[in-house]
């Protein structure tokens, strides 16, 4: 287990101790420690310094936020980005849902259109036991594999690429791949934008990471999305930029 992990789990006791500080002094104190980082070194050593503290930060409100809604990550409510997926798919479609995590996404697209068939699957066992776990409506089932190997039996008329693509360092072979197997009539693609942030150029510059996630082989600019599915045979029926993010749908170029 990782120190940060240790310290996320374990903070709580200390907490109770700091607790008796004073909000407005441990503000004062947080800055004032921040201050004294900044002034380590040159400024592009203070901003990598930095940076990392900003990576800690988002990791701390990662975990309060997904305590905050119970389990459930507050942004799939506040970007409402489940709603690009239904609005999209027909009352009787079948829907699969490709990296489902632990449901979420496809668990919307259920429930929202009772009719149709939707299954997920995703490679981590402990995100499927969730899955299995939560109420789910009787149109939606759930399978543990590996979708790079071998896909559930088609035929599909959608498939949901939330948060996916970006975790494959063979995008373009994939696509390619899964276009043959099971022809569908769509696939609703979500990646997060490289044009987010003047912060994401930046911390290229400066030689640190800048992917939001460690396990991610790119982020996209708009640019390079539209290279990538061109050369996947798919063409972008409509796409739109929000929440630091890249919301398509394609369909088959020969379609």
């Amino acid at each position: 287990m990782s120190f940060k992990l240790v310290a996320l789990t374990g903070a709580k006791a200390v907490a109770l101790l700091v607790g008796l500080v004073p909000a407005g002094l441990r503000h004062k104190l947080i800055f004032a420690s921040l201050v004294l980082e900044s002034r380590i070194g040159g400024p592009d050593n203070a901003l990598r310094n930095l940076y990392r503290v900003q990576d800690d930060l988002e990791m701390i409100l990662a975990e309060r936020a997904t305590a905050y809604g119970d389990g459930i990550h507050p942004k799939h409510r506040l970007t409402r980005y489940h709603e690009f997926f239904v609005e999209r798919i027909g009352e009787t479609s079948r829907v699969l849902d490709i990296g489902c995590g632990y449901g979420e996404v496809a668990r919307a697209i259920a429930r929202a259109r009772p009719q149709a068939v939707v299954q997920g699957i995703d490679i981590e066992a402990p995100l499927i036991r969730q899955a299995l776990g939560a109420d789910n409506p009787p149109n939606l089932t759930f399978v543990e594999g590996d979708a790079t190997q071998s896909l559930p039996d088609g035929p599909w008329d959608t498939v949901v690429l939330s948060n996916i693509l970006e975790h494959l360092e063979d995008r373009v072979g994939f696509l390619r791949s899964l276009i043959a197997a099971q022809q569908p009539d769509q696939i609703l693609i979500r990646v997060p934008a490289f044009e987010r942030h003047w912060h994401i150029p930046m911390r290229r510059e400066l030689g640190i990471g800048f992917f939001s996630d460690r396990t991610h082989f790119i982020e996209h600019t708009a640019d390079e999305f539209a290279s990538e599915i061109a050369a996947s045979g798919l063409e972008i029926v409509e796409m739109k930029t929000v929440w630091g993010e890249i919301w398509a749908a394609c369909r088959s170029a020969d379609a």
